[in-house]
Parts: C-alpha cells; structure tokens; sequence
C-alpha cells in the first residue's frame, strides 16, 4: 500500500514532554500524527499519515445523523529492549470488520488496517510511554461522511487511526476494587440489533444507565438482557466472576454482547476457564453464599477491573470474597500484562514488533 507521508519536522514534534510527566491519565494526550484514508466509489483510497489535526465535514454528514460509525481500541508497549510491540491488534482488524457488517459500512482489508497501524506507530514510536500501567493506546475507527439526509447507508466514509500516550483507564489502577449497580431498569442492547458491534451508539446508550449508577454510590453497571434473567455486560467490559475451585466463567456471546478481545484470550489462555449463559439470581446467591470467591470485568482499557461488591435496585449489597481483590484475578492480571509487555512468552503472533520503517 502506498502511504503518504507529511510529517512535522522533528523540532516541532512533542514526544518530548513525556519525560516531564510523572502520571498519565487515560486518552487524554495525543501523539504527533494520525493515518487517514477515505473510501469513495467503492474502493478504500489516499491512504496517508499527517499531523494530528480537525477533520473538517459538513454538517449534512451522516455519521452525525444517522450513526453510522465504529471503532476499536487497542495498545502498543514498550519492551524491555527499547522496541515497541502491538498486542493482538490482528483481532482487532477482524472485529472492526465484523462492526462494519452489522453497520452496513465497507470492510477495511486486515493487511491494509495492520500497514496503516504499523507505520504510523513506527513513526510516533517515542511517544510510548515505559511508566508502569502506561502504554500507547491506539484508537481505530471508520464513520460516514457523505453530505446527505436520506436514511440508508452512506456511500463514503473515512477511516482513521489515532495514539494516545495514557496511563491506567481507572485512576488507581488495578489495584483497586469497584462497586456496580445490579439494576434492571437500564439495558445496553436487544436482540437482532447492533450489541455485538462496537459502535458509538451503544455506549451513547450507556450513559445514562452510568450516570445512573453513580447517583447511587456506583462505579458502573451490571446490564442483564432484555428479560432481566441474564447477566451480559459490566459497562463497556466484559463480565467475569471465579468459582471456588478457581474457575473463570464468562457470560455466553451473544448478538447482545461485544465480544472482548482480553475474555477471548483469556479463554485460550486458561483451561479452567469456560462460558456460560448466567442468571442474575443464580449468580448473586452464589456471591453470598460464597460459592463466587472474584469477579469484575474484562476490557482493553482496564484490562481487568475487579469488582470488590453489587448493590442491586433495592439497595441489597453482595460483597465479593472478602471484598478485595483476589489472588486468582491477581494471578490473571500478572500473566496477561507480562505477556503484553514482553516479560513472559506469548503464543506466537499475539506481541508484533513494530519494523522500522524509517531510519
């Protein structure tokens, strides 16, 4: 694929001002530069990397009236020996392809989304950040830009990739427990509608339902399907919880569920750990009986966020164990982030060195 390039001449890139920061917060910075491509008459085309910038659209874009945008999140680390690595993004190519489907918008060919990725990363490669917790989070994402205000699908949109030097997605980090509002007064997706996607309208759909849980007292919320039996997600993450014989157990993907690139490989990483589909009522008699020792959520930003206790909408709380984390969502949490970071093997291909494109 051919990229142009239009770079900022090194004396006025910012990568410096990493070295002056003591603590990064989650998605707020920015790197120097950004890959853009746009897609029109049937083909993907202008493929280049430019300085981070506006975008500049008309207001009759359909993106903001009709929707139709996706995304993805991912991240690069620092390695011990100074390279920089990606960490499973070949999934993340897939998942925005699978989006796109369910959005009727163009898939983006995985070879042609990894280039873009690498590249890029290989030119903002000093803004990766070697603090502990930190790492380059990358934003992908794909929305409709044709100027019209016919409900149907666009017929052109622009895909871009952004970095984000970030530290840990809670402030605290890992190593602190959240409290979730079991409610059944909020839902984050139907059937046969758009909850296996990431795209922006359902976590639009999700703020009310947050800003709901922490009027009273909670960080975020446990959503079970539309029938109020079943448990799906934990705000924008995945669920999980841990039996006491040290099982891990996922709720069962649905077409209501976004499936969670860190549940996917945690599955393939763990052999006691399993799916199922989970009632509500089972699941918070099995916490209070002790039969449910952990529990809390698994996502790219956090990874994992354990979850030390459940209020439910008549105000009954369920403390997990003993309300801290515990030594099996510890234990998970080690082994996953040493892999992204190099420190222990990975199976092949899940930490892809990023090439030096320039010299």
């Amino acid at each position: 694929m051919n990229i142009k390039l239009e770079l900022l001449p090194e004396e006025k890139r910012n990568h410096e001002c990493l070295s002056q920061i003591e603590t990064l917060s989650f998605g707020q910075m920015r790197s120097d530069h950004m890959f853009l491509m746009d897609y029109e008459d049937g083909e993907w085309n202008d493929a280049r990397i430019i300085p981070y910038q506006d975008l500049s659209l008309a207001p009759g874009t359909m993106a903001f009236h009709y929707g139709q945008a996706i995304f993805e999140g991912a991240k690069a680390f620092r390695l011990k020996d100074g390279e920089l690595a990606t960490w499973r993004f070949d999934k993340n190519t897939k998942r925005l392809n699978e989006s796109a489907r369910i959005l009727c918008m163009p898939e983006i060919p995985v070879d042609i989304q990894m280039e873009g990725l690498l590249r890029l990363l290989d030119i903002e490669r000093n803004w990766c950040p070697a603090m502990e917790e930190a790492s380059l989070y990358i934003r992908s994402f794909m929305f409709a830009t044709q100027d019209s205000l016919g409900i149907r699908p666009s017929s052109k949109y622009t895909f871009c990739i952004m970095l984000s030097p970030s530290g840990p997605y809670y402030p605290g980090g890992f190593n602190k427990t959240v409290t979730l509002l079991a409610t059944k007064q909020f839902h984050r997706a139907t059937p046969g509608g758009t909850g296996a996607a990431k795209t922006c309208g359902n976590y639009a759909a999700s703020l009310r339902a947050q800003m709901f849980a922490k009027s009273k007292g909670c960080s975020q919320v446990l959503f079970c399907d539309v029938t109020n039996t079943y448990l799906e997600e934990v705000g924008a993450m995945n669920h999980f919880h841990i039996m006491k014989d040290g099982s891990i157990v996922i709720p069962e993907f649905t077409d209501t569920i976004l499936k969670s690139i860190t549940s996917e490989t945690i599955l393939e990483l763990f052999p006691n750990a399993r799916q199922e589909r989970i009632k509500l009522s089972e699941f918070l008699t099995q916490v209070e009986q002790g039969e449910i020792i952990e529990a809390g959520g698994f996502g790219t930003g956090a990874v994992i966020s354990p979850v030390g206790k459940y209020i439910t909408d008549e105000g009954k709380e369920y403390i997990v164990g003993n309300g801290e984390i515990g030594e099996h969502t510890r234990a998970i949490y080690e082994k996953y982030t040493s892999m992204q970071r190099g420190e222990i093997e990975a199976p092949e291909g899940w930490l892809v060195t990023v090439p030096r494109f320039t010299k």
